[in-house]
């Protein structure tokens, strides 16, 4: 049942999004550099996080 929410938002959302775009799309292509922009800081903030741990998971120490 949730699922059926969360892809009937998403979808329209999608709908929405389309429909913006394809009506102003004169003002929204002007923000698309400043939105790549925005979205390099964002991307090396939340990508990656989690793929440092498993370098040594596997591995131990021999004692010398």
């Amino acid at each position: 049942m949730k699922r059926t929410w969360i892809l009937l938002v998403v979808s329209v959302a999608l709908v929405g999004a389309f429909y913006v775009l394809r009506e102003h799309w004169g003002h929204a292509a002007g923000w698309l550099p400043y939105l790549l922009l925005l979205a390099c800081p964002l991307l090396h903030l939340f990508h990656g996080h989690g793929g440092h741990s498993g370098h040594h998971s596997g591995s131990q120490e021999r004692p010398q």
